[in-house]
C-alpha cells in the first residue's frame, strides 16, 4: 500500500509516498540517507494515474529532503502505513533528515487535488499533509464559487492574480485550517525556523484560488477582450501595458473589500413597458448593505441623502469606486460613470441580451451583486412530448416493440406557441422577444431548425423506446430539449415512476430456490423490462430487501427462457464470496466463476471459460487493470454491486466499468447519492451511458433541484422524470414492502480474507497439525481449543490476533464488510447492536468505528460499572441520532432492552445458537416495532463457514449436540478437524 504525502514547496504541489514494501531498515551513513520507506517516482507516478487518470499526467520527478520522526537509522514509519514484517522499534523519535523522491505538479495542482479529494482507490492512502491540502482546495472552491476574491497586480514583472477575501465566517474557517496544518504538511521546510502556520496555508490558498478563479471564467471571456482580462483568465497572468496605476486601484479595491460594512454595488435589470419599443431597456444602479445584504437603496435616493445612514458615510465614493470597476466588464455602464448622480443606464435590445448572456456572470465572480428578471436563467425554447400508448389500460405488461401515437408542440417561456407563432418568431431572429406580453431570450438559429422538425416530423409513430429516450434524454438528437411529456397508459406509468407495479411480477423461476417475496418479483421483472427495452437499471431497494436476490431471480429467469451471454459481476473485494455463496444457496443452476487473482485465465482460456459461464464474478481491481482484455468480450449483461463505489467519474475504476461493452447493465446500490448529484450522474452514466448527457451540463441544470422555491421544484420534477424510470428505490418503512417481509431475518453476511490474513490462517493450521501428531486426548483438546480460537481472532482482524496495537485500517475483509453494513445503516439512520465474544478487540474496534462512521459508538462490557451500563441504555434507547452499540456477548448477550435498534451484526461466532439468539433478542423483544435484520459475518471457505455448516445441519437437534462454544468441535477426529479448518482458495481474494 502507498500512503501519499503531500507539502507545497517553491510554488508547486509536491507529492511523496511511503510504500509498505520498502526496506526494513536503512544502512546509509550518509549525511541526508534516503528513506527506506520512499517509493520511486514512477511507482508513485502510475499509481497516481491509476487512481485519477489525466489529473495526474503531467507530474514531473523530483528529490526532496524532509525532517521526520525516528531514530539515526531508521524513520518512524507513517500511522497509516503497515511497516513490513522486522521493522524496528523507535524509541524516543528525534527529527532527521531523509531524501525521499517524489513528483511535482507545476501547473494543474487544483484539478489534481479535486481528484484525490474524492479518490476510494485501492492500495493508495492519503496522509495528513495530502488531507490538508485537499481541504484547503475545497476552501479555494468555495470562495470562487461565492466571489469571495478580488485581482491583485503581484511580482516583478507584474502579474494579475486572483486572492481570496476573508472576512466573517470564511476568516474564521481560515483560522481552522492555520490550527489544523500538520507537521509533515512543512516536512521540507527548515524545522528551526519554519514559517508560521497562517503565512504557509495562506501561500497554498492564494495559488490554489488562483488556478480555480482561471479555470472556472477562462471560458467565459470573448474574443478579443482587454489585456488584463486576458491576464486574468488564461495562462500567462504578465499585466502588459497598464502600469502603476491599476495596480493601486485594485490594491485600494482590494483593501476596502476587507473592511466591514462596506456597501456593494447592485445592478437591476429592468424589463420594457408594454407599451414601449424593445430598444427601451434600463439597468437600475443600487447600493446594497455589505452588514445586511437585505438593506438596498437605489443610488437616486442615496444622492438626495436618503437612508444613508446605515450605510456608513463612505457609501457614495464606494457606489462610485464600484461603478467604475463594473465599467470595465460591462462597458455601457461607462455612461453612468461620468455622470454627476448617476442612477440609471438606458439599454438597447442588444445591449440587455449581452448583459444577461455576458456581464452578468462576469459581474457577479467580481463581487458586484446582479438582479435578473426570473426567465434569465432557464431554458426559454423547449419541446413538450405528448404520447398515447397503445396498450389498454387493463392489460398486464409491456410490450418492447409496441407502437405508440406522438406529438410534438413547441413550449417557450412555459407558454405553448402553435406553428404561426413560431414562423413570426424566427422571421424577427431577435435574441430577446416579448410573446404575450412576456420577455423571454431564444437562440434564433435553435428556434428556426425547432420550425423544422414540426414541420416535418412533429406528429406520428414511433417504438416505446424511442418515446422514453425522447422523454429522458437532455436532446435525444433534437434541436432543443424535451422539457415536459404528457403520456397515459402503461408508458404513463413507466415515465411516472409506476412501471413497478404495471408490469405483470415474475414468477419464481424454473432453477430458483426459495420463494420471492412480492416486492422482490415485481423488482425482478422490472429488471427484464428494461433490459429488454434496451435500457439499463439502477436498483437502489434498502439495504436488506434483497437486490442480490431479484438479481439472481433475473438471472435463472432467463436461463430457464434461453437467453444466452454471460454476465459480469462487478464489487468490491469483500463481496465476492457473498456472490458465491448466494448464488449457489438461490440458483444452483447457473454456472458462476470467481474471475480473480493472479491464476485468474487470460485470452484463449477466459474465452473458453465464459462459454460455460452464466456469471462471472471479478472485483472493480480486475476490472480497473484488465479493461482492455475485458472489453472484447460480447458481454449480456455488465452489474456493479455497491455501485457507489463509482460515484466519483473520474477514477479509474469508474472509467472502466463504463468502457465494458454491454446489451444492459445494472448498478445495485443502496445509496445512489451520497453527497452530491454528480454522484447519481456517474452511476447513471454507468448504466445509461449518455442518457443524462455531460457530466457539467447535467450539474449545472440541476443545481437548483435541492432549493426552495419555483426554480427548485421545477428542477427537481425536470430530475425525477430523467432518472425516476431507471430508478428503482424501496424502503423498509415503506408499508407495502413491510407487510412483506418477515418480523425478524436472519442472514449470512459473506466476507473474504486478506493476503495477511490467508498467511497468518496457514500458519495457525501447520502449527496445530504439527502438535497434534502423537498428542493424547487431554492434550489434543487444548491444542485444538487454542487452534480454533486463534483462527476465530485472525478471522476478525490480524491486529487482534498478533496483539501488537498496529493500524486496523485497510488488513482485515470482516471489518471492511463490517464497515460497510453499519456505513449503510447509519446513513438512513437506523440505529445498530454488534456483538463480539473478545473485550480487547472490542476496545479498539469502538473508537475505529466512531471515527469510520462519523458516529457515537457506545461500548459495553464486562468491566463496564453498572451506573455506566445502564447511562448507556438510557441514551441509545431515548437518543434520535444513529448510533452503534457494540457489545460483548457475556456481558450483554442477556437482560437488556435495546429494542431502538433494528439491525443486529455478529461481528465473531460463539457457535451456539441459542447463545446467539439471545443476543438478538436484545432488540427482537416486546417494544420492537420494526423489523429486526440480524447479519451473522462469516469468512469464506474457513472453519468459520464450516462450522457454520455444521451447526445448520445440527440445528434441529440444538444443545444437546451442539453444546457450547467451541467445545464441540474438539470431540471430532483429526481427519475432521483437518476438514473443518482448512483454508480454501475463494477464501482470500487480494
Amino acid at each position: 500500500m502507498l500512503v501519499v504525502h503531500a507539502v507545497w514547496a517553491e510554488g508547486a504541489l509536491v507529492l511523496w509516498a511511503e510504500d509498505s514494501a520498502g526496506r526494513a531498515v536503512t544502512g546509509s551513513r550518509a549525511a541526508v540517507p534516503a528513506h527506506p520507506f520512499s517509493a520511486d517516482a514512477d511507482s508513485l507516478r502510475a499509481a497516481l494515474v491509476g487512481a485519477v487518470g489525466r489529473a495526474a499526467a503531467a507530474v514531473e520527478p523530483v528529490s526532496l529532503v524532509v525532517s521526520l520522526p525516528g531514530s539515526d537509522r531508521h524513520p518512524l514509519p507513517s500511522p497509516a502505513l503497515v511497516p513490513p514484517a522486522g521493522s524496528p522499534a523507535v524509541p524516543s523519535p528525534v527529527l532527521r533528515r531523509w531524501r525521499v523522491a517524489g513528483v511535482a505538479v507545476r501547473a494543474g495542482a487544483a484539478g489534481l487535488l479535486a481528484a484525490l479529494r474524492d479518490c476510494a482507490a485501492d492500495g493508495l492512502a492519503v496522509g495528513p499533509g495530502l488531507a490538508h491540502l485537499c481541504a484547503v482546495h475545497a476552501f479555494a472552491e468555495h470562495l470562487v464559487a461565492a466571489a469571495r476574491v478580488a485581482p491583485l497586480v503581484v511580482g516583478v514583472p507584474p502579474c494579475l492574480r486572483w486572492r481570496p477575501l476573508l472576512a466573517g465566517a470564511d476568516a474564521a474557517y481560515f483560522a481552522e485550517l492555520c490550527a489544523a496544518l500538520p507537521p509533515s504538511a512543512h516536512a521540507h521546510l527548515d524545522p528551526g525556523e519554519p514559517p508560521s502556520a497562517d503565512v504557509q496555508v495562506h501561500a497554498v490558498l492564494c495559488a490554489l484560488v488562483d488556478e480555480v478563479a482561471r479555470e472556472r471564467l477562462g471560458s467565459a471571456v470573448p474574443p478579443g477582450a482587454a489585456p488584463w482580462t486576458a491576464a486574468l483568465t488564461g495562462p500567462d497572468a504578465r499585466l502588459r501595458g497598464a502600469g502603476a496605476r491599476l495596480a493601486g486601484e485594485l490594491r485600494e479595491a482590494f483593501d476596502a473589500a476587507h473592511r466591514v460594512g462596506r456597501p456593494r454595488l447592485l445592478l437591476r435589470l429592468v424589463e420594457p413597458e408594454e407599451e414601449a419599443g424593445g430598444d427601451a431597456w434600463s439597468l437600475e444602479l443600487w447600493v446594497q448593505s455589505a452588514v445586511d445584504p437585505s438593506l438596498r437603496l437605489p443610488l437616486r435616493d442615496l444622492w438626495r441623502g436618503e437612508g444613508g445612514a446605515w450605510l456608513g458615510p463612505e457609501a457614495e465614493a464606494a457606489a462610485l469606486r464600484e461603478l467604475d470597476r463594473a465599467a470595465r466588464v460591462f462597458s455601457p455602464l461607462a455612461r453612468a460613470v461620468e455622470e454627476l448622480a448617476p442612477d440609471t443606464v438606458r439599454l438597447s435590445l442588444r445591449e440587455a441580451h449581452a448583459f444577461v448572456r455576458e456581464a452578468a456572470p462576469r459581474l457577479d465572480a467580481a463581487g458586484v451583486t446582479v438582479l435578473l428578471p426570473a426567465w434569465s436563467g432557464r431554458s426559454a425554447l423547449a419541446l413538450e412530448l405528448t404520447v398515447h400508448d397503445r396498450v389498454p389500460a387493463g392489460r398486464g405488461g409491456l410490450g418492447v416493440d409496441d407502437l405508440v401515437d406522438f406529438s410534438l408542440e413547441a413550449v417557450l417561456g412555459g407558454q405553448r406557441v402553435d406553428l404561426e407563432e413560431l414562423a413570426e418568431l424566427a422571421r424577427l431572429k431577435q435574441p430577446l422577444v416579448r410573446l404575450r406580453g412576456r420577455w423571454t431570450m431564444v437562440d434564433p438559429g435553435a428556434l428556426q431548425r425547432t420550425l423544422e422538425l414540426l414541420r416535418l416530423r412533429g406528429r406520428g409513430r414511433m417504438r416505446r423506446s424511442r418515446a422514453v429516450a425522447l422523454a429522458v434524454a437532455p436532446s435525444a438528437g433534437l434541436p432543443v430539449p424535451v422539457e415536459s411529456v404528457r403520456a397515459d397508459g402503461a408508458l404513463g406509468a413507466l415515465l411516472g415512476g409506476d412501471c413497478e407495479h404495471r408490469l405483470t411480477p415474475l414468477e419464481t423461476p424454473p432453477g430458483f430456490e426459495g420463494e420471492l417475496r412480492p416486492y422482490q418479483r415485481r423488482g425482478a421483472a422490472w429488471l427484464r423490462f428494461l433490459g429488454d427495452l434496451g435500457f439499463g437499471a439502477i436498483l437502489a431497494d434498502d439495504m436488506g430487501l434483497g437486490k442480490t436476490v431479484q438479481l439472481l431471480a433475473l438471472l435463472a429467469d432467463e436461463r430457464a427462457r434461453g437467453v444466452s451471454g454471460p454476465t459480469l459481476m462487478v464489487c468490491p473485494v469483500s463481496l465476492t464470496g457473498n456472490w458465491l455463496r448466494e448464488a449457489a444457496r438461490f440458483a444452483p443452476g447457473l454456472r458462476v466463476r470467481l474471475h480473480h487473482g493472479p491464476d485468474r485465465p487470460h485470452g484463449n482460456d477466459l474465452a473458453r471459460l465464459l462459454g460455460s459461464t452464466d456469471l462471472l464474478v471479478t472485483t472493480y481491481g480486475v476490472v480497473s487493470r484488465d479493461v482492455e482484455e475485458l472489453a472484447a468480450v460480447p458481454w449480456r449483461r455488465v452489474v456493479c454491486d455497491e455501485a457507489q463505489a463509482i460515484k466519483n467519474s473520474t477514477t479509474r475504476q469508474a472509467r472502466a466499468v463504463r468502457a465494458l461493452p454491454a446489451d444492459t447493465r445494472i448498478a445495485l446500490t443502496g445509496t445512489p447519492v451520497e453527497n452530491n448529484l454528480g454522484e447519481l450522474w456517474s452511476i447513471m452514466e454507468f448504466a445509461n451511458p449518455g442518457l443524462l448527457g455531460p457530466a457539467a451540463q447535467f450539474e449545472r441544470a440541476f443545481a437548483a433541484a435541492s432549493a426552495e422555491g419555483e426554480d427548485g421544484a421545477r428542477a427537481a420534477a425536470l430530475l425525477r422524470r430523467r432518472v425516476g424510470p431507471f430508478l428503482l428505490r424501496r424502503l423498509k418503512t415503506d408499508r407495502s414492502i413491510i407487510a412483506d417481509l418477515p418480523d425478524k431475518q436472519e442472514m449470512r453476511a459473506w466476507c473474504t480474507l486478506t493476503p495477511e490474513q490467508a498467511s497468518l490462517y496457514r500458519a495457525v493450521v501447520d502449527e496445530m497439525a504439527e502438535r497434534l501428531d502423537g498428542a493424547d486426548r487431554v492434550r489434543r483438546r487444548g491444542v485444538v481449543l487454542g487452534a480454533l480460537s486463534k483462527l476465530k481472532q485472525i478471522c476478525n482482524h490480524p491486529a487482534q490476533f498478533l496483539g501488537d496495537g498496529s493500524a486496523l485500517a485497510g488488513r482485515s475483509g470482516k471489518l471492511e464488510r463490517l464497515e460497510h453494513l453499519l456505513g449503510e445503516a447509519v446513513a438512513v439512520g437506523d440505529k445498530a447492536l454488534c456483538f463480539t465474544q473478545y473485550t480487547a478487540f472490542g476496545d479498539r474496534l469502538a473508537p475505529y468505528l466512531a471515527e469510520v462512521l462519523g458516529c457515537e459508538v457506545l461500548w459495553l462490557h464486562g468491566g463496564t460499572p453498572r451506573s455506566r451500563r445502564e447511562e448507556m441504555t438510557r441514551r441509545f434507547q431515548e437518543s434520535a441520532e444513529p448510533m452503534v452499540f457494540l457489545l460483548s456477548l457475556k456481558a450483554a448477550g442477556t437482560g437488556l432492552n435495546l429494542t431502538a435498534a433494528n439491525h443486529v451484526v455478529h461481528v465473531d461466532r460463539w457457535w451456539n445458537p441459542a447463545v446467539e439468539d439471545q443476543a438478538t433478542d436484545r432488540a427482537f423483544r416486546i417494544g420492537q416495532r420494526r423489523d429486526v435484520q440480524v447479519r451473522k459475518l462469516v469468512c469464506v471457505g474457513t472453519v468459520e463457514e464450516r462450522v457454520d455448516e455444521l451447526i445448520e445441519r445440527k440445528k434441529a437437534l440444538a444443545e444437546s449436540v451442539v453444546g457450547s462454544g467451541e467445545e464441540w468441535l474438539a470431540e471430532l477426529s483429526v481427519a475432521e478437524l483437518r476438514e473443518v479448518v482448512r483454508l480454501s482458495p475463494e477464501a482470500v481474494v487480494g
